[in-house]
């Protein structure tokens, strides 16, 4: 695939010591776009915050990691998102100090869906296993992306279980994005990378290094509407993930188990210390709503003047086709504006459920929102027509 033009400049920015989006916001508020730091000489970087020693990396960054981001990025599904594409997760944007741009192997345009964070421990029950694949299929359903670590474990049962359910699901990895970590996970990784995305803040050619995961459980939170922890030991990187998400103002889910379970323990901790106890997948879909309904809006407006972007058309929504409970939900929708509360009585489906299935069938643009929280159907979406 062909370099966008600036790819130099902003992997020069990636790779320069000291500097990430705080350094970078200056740059685009002055220039336009911080790749445009080019066009500007060192004492206008200086003015903006930038000090000799970054402004000596931004010119001269090292020539084989910049050769190695290059030869990735001519490969083929291999995207450099930035801080400013519109493929850029809308939710990570908006945390302290998001990452300056992210490396992607798969679909960017699956980033924008509204996800739900799914983590849990390593060393996982087979209950734990099933918790995960079930809350993670139903997410699916519901039209929601799952955002995990390719993890063993809980992150993998996620994954497996959006997947096979006909969903999109995003590893965040701890990485370079040439790396699979742990090496077992290949065969997950393509499927991944087929129905989602592979997405690393590291550039290609970094290995396994512990201070990585944080970092990467930053981002799994950040792009999320929530985090639902499934089992967590008290000493469990998930633990870090639910704190991140707390203190970026998301939902953290916590399912409760056994007081003689080692991996649950961390979850009743975080029960204890907050976290909203939930026994079933429609539990969380009702409490996201609100934020997921924000969320849509702002997708929706970038929908709307993304022309040329790759966003001028609805984002696919395969699951939609042929399911029943989405043909009922269109039955019961009108062509004139219809209140949520009719349409929840004639579908006779759960307050949660619909809340989620308009969202992603406004996404797909089957259904049109109106003032009043009331729905119509959009365009073509007339009734279906039943056997003659």
């Amino acid at each position: 695939m062909p370099l966008p033009d600036d790819a130099r400049a902003w992997l020069s920015l990636i790779l320069a010591r000291g500097l990430g989006a705080r350094r970078c916001v200056p740059l685009s508020e002055r220039f336009g776009s911080a790749a445009r730091w080019t066009e500007h000489d060192d004492g206008e970087l200086r003015e903006l915050g930038l000090g000799d020693d970054t402004i000596r990396s931004l010119r001269e960054p090292d020539s084989k990691r910049l050769t190695d981001c290059l030869d990735w990025l001519a490969g083929d599904r291999h995207h450099l998102i930035t801080l400013d594409d519109p493929f850029y997760p809308p939710l990570l944007r908006r945390i302290d100090d998001p990452p300056v741009a992210l490396f992607v192997v798969g679909s960017p345009k699956s980033l924008v869906r509204p996800h739900l964070a799914i983590v849990g421990s390593r060393n996982a029950t087979v209950g734990g296993i099933d918790h995960a694949r079930s809350f993670a299929a139903l997410m699916a359903r519901a039209g929601l992306a799952v955002a995990s670590g390719l993890a063993a474990g809980i992150d993998a049962a996620a994954h497996t279980g959006s997947l096979d359910a006909g969903g999109e699901t995003t590893a965040v990895i701890g990485t370079g994005p040439d790396r699979v970590y742990p090496a077992r996970h290949k065969a997950l990784a393509r499927r991944i990378i087929d129905h989602g995305a592979l997405v690393s803040m590291f550039p290609p050619g970094t290995e396994v290094r512990p201070g990585n995961f944080p970092a990467r459980n930053r981002i799994i939170s950040g792009m999320s509407l929530g985090t639902l922890v499934v089992e967590a030991g008290l000493r469990s990187g998930s633990l870090i993930t639910a704190r991140l998400a707390s203190e970026q103002g998301r939902e953290v889910f916590a399912i409760p188990g056994s007081v003689h379970n080692p991996v649950a323990r961390g979850c009743h901790r975080l029960i204890r210390d907050g976290a909203q106890l939930v026994e079933s997948g429609e539990e969380v879909l009702e409490a996201l709503a609100p934020l997921a309904g924000e969320l849509a809006t702002s997708i929706l407006e970038l929908l709307d003047t993304g022309a040329g972007t790759g966003l001028d058309k609805p984002l696919p929504a395969p699951h939609i086709d042929h399911d029943p409970d989405y043909d009922r939900l269109l039955d019961a929708i009108g062509f004139e504006p219809t209140p949520v509360d009719v349409i929840i009585r004639r579908s006779k489906l759960t307050t949660a459920a619909v809340s989620s299935m308009l969202l992603i069938m406004e996404l797909d643009g089957r259904v049109a929102a109106h003032p009043g929280g009331r729905y119509s159907r959009a365009g073509s979406a007339g009734p279906r027509q039943g056997p003659e």
